[in-house]
């Protein structure tokens, strides 16, 4: 079963969330606010996912750029990036597809397509 991690009030999330109904993918839900990931699981995501670590944070949310992440994470290990990421869901960019083998980060449904 893919977890699908989200912020509901995203729109980028309501458009992914709809994909996947449409496509009859079937996913247990999760609020990234409420829940938020954890260093475990996003070092888990992370190392699944292939992809570069600076592509889990929200470069467009407010709270990164009020901490002036752009700034600070090129001097940050991976480790204390992590720990940054698992204090607060709205660091963590979304949605967030997990499944057994990969994890895809933000809405690209031609990336998606790969679910079916």
């Amino acid at each position: 079963m893919l977890l699908f991690v989200e912020y509901p009030k995203c729109t980028t999330c309501q458009k992914a969330k709809k994909w996947l109904d449409d496509n009859g993918i079937e996913y247990v839900d999760r609020h990234i606010k409420e829940q938020n990931p954890t260093y475990d699981e996003l070092k888990e995501w992370y190392e699944k996912s292939g992809l570069e670590l600076k592509k889990f944070f929200n470069t467009s949310g407010l709270l990164y750029k009020s901490m002036e992440l752009k700034d600070k994470l090129p001097s940050m290990s991976e480790d204390e990036q992590l720990k940054l990421l698992s204090t607060d869901g709205m660091l963590v960019k979304r949605p967030i597809i997990v499944s057994e083998n990969t994890v895809f980060v933000g809405f690209k449904p031609q990336e998606w397509e790969k679910l079916k």
